[in-house]
């Protein structure tokens, strides 16, 4: 079993055939090996595998249990505090990612999160050839994303209305003092229906179909 970090360095895991998911092992004494390339890796090493599209999972080698999500979660946590600047999240964001947890909204987010990040995904390579045309400082075409993210909002504003109209309110609309109670005549309101989901999912096929539309125009 080899001991060096340096053959994992550049896709620790070539050696696996393309498409099949690499094993990785994390150690008591917090050392990661990677049983594709038979040698022990670093968080960088897994960070360039998860950037070259190479799929990997990691498991604990005392317990078999599967870690990746917290190793993935250390990655980030790792490249965040690289400095220079070149933060990925913004403090706003995590404040208000940390008060989904325990909110009754919280099964929800990571789907919307999945979905929204995926549709950028699709089309960073069309906003990345447009950004190189342009001169510093200066984005026209943002804007196109920019609204885009405003109708993904509101298509979010409609989806977790739609499924917990009571326990959903958007920040900025929340009251500075308790609400009213409802009348107590007020009917209860009914539960989403089966062609309510499928409007919801037509509008965010055509939503991401607009994405394209735009993105090609800019």
């Amino acid at each position: 079993m080899s001991e060096n970090p340096e053959k994992g360095e550049t896709a620790a895991g070539t050696e696996k055939t393309a498409g099949q998911r690499v094993i990785i092992k994390k150690y008591a004494n917090r050392r990661l090996y990677n049983t594709a390339s038979s040698s022990y890796v670093t968080l960088e090493h897994l960070s360039e595998m998860v950037k070259e599209g190479v799929d990997f999972v990691v498991y604990d080698a005392k317990t078999n249990d599967d870690i990746t999500r917290s190793v993935l979660t250390q990655i980030i946590f790792e490249e965040e505090n690289r400095g220079g600047g070149q933060n990925l999240l913004p403090i706003q964001f995590l404040r208000q990612l940390i008060g989904f947890y325990g909110n009754s909204m919280q099964a929800f987010l990571p789907s919307y999160l999945e979905m929204s990040l995926e549709s950028f995904t699709k089309q960073q390579e069309r906003l990345r050839g447009q950004l190189s045309h342009l001169a510093p400082g200066k984005m026209p075409g943002i804007g196109v994303y920019e609204e885009q993210i405003r109708q993904n909002m509101a298509l979010f504003d409609r989806a977790m209305k739609m499924f917990s109209p009571f326990a959903y309110v958007r920040p900025e609309d929340a009251p500075a003092a308790p609400p009213e109670p409802a009348p107590a005549q007020t009917p209860p309101p009914s539960a989403p229906t089966d062609d309510s989901l499928a409007d919801l999912k037509r509008q965010l096929a055509a939503m991401q179909e607009q994405i394209a539309k735009l993105a090609t125009k800019s």
